[in-house]
């Protein structure tokens, strides 16, 4: 393993972060808002409990109660006036259901001239949920769609009419209150009726839209269930204000300045990366590739969020899978690296942002009796990637504006 460049790959991944976490983005959002009546605050998503907190620190006794629903292990403490509940996620769970059962108990005390301060971020789809049809099938949709490879769009269009909350729908049970909508987002190109299946905004997808995704990917739905993909959203709503902060655009031109700093000549591919995670490895070794000889530090940065269609019962991310995939690629290259790594500090089902590797990384991995193309067969990254110190930790991050992958090359030495 690369020291140099895995140190500068840690450094990147924290620089990036630190500078699009949302305490500052929150305290922005809300300066010089007048909040008229009571202010009753619910904040859904992975990025919940911090928005929450910064939330509560600028409002004071201004705010009335409070509803924080999160994921499993991202409440860090009490928040004045507010309760907090951690929930399922990406597969909604009771805990779920009853925390949004609990939310909505809360708007329904808000009156004409209250406000509603609608905090959302990347998660709020599996977390914020009042299901219309059974808790398990919900469940069973979910996970079909997070199996076949359905991008978050096609996922929110379906899941968005099997929910009383999703679509706009939330923002109407509020009514006559305002609704305030502070979003952090995590889906490319910053669509607010899709992020968190858009809660408080008009819904501009459409029935036939939702039983396309079905028919395409030949989802499992009861007969209830496909009744429900025939109800229309709300299409207007008059008592929502929204503001979007944060996005991967920010995460990408902190990436950037973060490798500028470290003496890289930055280049942001795109920060509409939309496509496999193990394809998006091998474009990007490619990249580094043809860069081999190389007079100057280069970096090469894509930001969005990549898919994976399960094959395997292993354990792992698409951040993982998407650094794996290019160790082949740069194997016996001395002067490369890749890593990829998700916003909220937990790429999939693991306790790891995502992974990185170098030159060295195909060879180690043979050592230690791992093929790569073995371990994507079986979507099984984290231990391969554990076995030779390829896992980047941050820890939960308390947000989520989608991932960012980079690729450094130095002078050939």
């Amino acid at each position: 393993m690369n020291r140099t460049l895995r140190e500068h790959a840690e450094e990147i991944v924290r620089r990036s972060i630190a500078a699009v976490l949302p305490d500052e983005a929150v305290r922005r959002a809300l300066a010089g808002h007048p909040f008229a009546g009571r202010v009753y605050l619910v904040a859904a998503g992975k990025a919940a409990w911090q928005m929450a907190h910064t939330a509560a620190g600028c409002l004071g006794s201004a705010l009335t109660a409070g509803v924080v629903v999160t994921k499993y292990g991202h409440v860090k403490g009490e928040i004045p006036a507010c309760t907090c509940y951690e929930a399922g996620h990406p597969v909604p769970d009771e805990r779920s259901f009853s925390a949004t059962r609990a939310a909505l108990e809360l708007v329904q005390r808000a009156g004409e001239g209250d406000t509603v301060l609608f905090l959302l971020s990347g998660g709020g789809s599996a977390l914020f949920e009042k299901p219309l049809v059974s808790g398990e099938e919900l469940q069973s949709i979910t996970g079909q769609l997070l199996a076949c490879g359905a991008d978050i769009v096609e996922m929110n269009t379906v899941r968005k009419r099997l929910s009383a909350v999703k679509g706009g729908r939330f923002a109407r049970l509020c009514a006559p209150a305002k609704v305030y909508a502070v979003v952090l987002s995590d889906i490319i190109g910053d669509p607010l009726d899709m992020i968190a299946s858009g809660p408080a905004c008009p819904d501009s997808s459409t029935c036939a839209q939702a039983l396309e995704v079905v028919e395409r990917y030949g989802l499992r739905l009861s007969d209830a269930a496909m009744d429900c993909l025939r109800r229309e959203t709300p299409k207007q709503l008059d008592n929502v204000e929204t503001c979007i902060t944060g996005s991967v655009r920010q995460l990408c031109a902190a990436a950037a300045a973060a490798c500028q700093e470290l003496g890289y000549q930055p280049l942001v591919l795109t920060d509409r990366l939309c496509c496999e995670a193990r394809e998006a490895g091998h474009f990007l070794a490619s990249v580094l590739k043809s860069h081999e000889e190389t007079r100057q530090p280069l970096a090469f940065i894509a930001g969005g969020e990549t898919v994976v269609h399960l094959t395997g019962a292993g354990k792992g991310g698409r951040n993982q899978e998407l650094a794996l995939a290019a160790a082949p690629g740069i194997a016996g290259m001395a002067n490369a690296a890749l890593f990829s790594v998700g916003s909220d500090g937990t790429d999939g089902p693991t306790d790891a942002a995502g992974g990185y590797v170098d030159g060295d990384t195909q060879a180690e991995l043979a050592a230690q009796g791992y093929s790569v193309p073995e371990v994507l067969s079986g979507n099984n990254a984290y231990p391969a990637l554990r076995a030779v110190g390829g896992l980047l930790f941050t820890g939960p991050t308390g947000m989520n504006v989608n991932d960012v992958a980079v690729a450094l090359v130095r002078e050939k030495m």
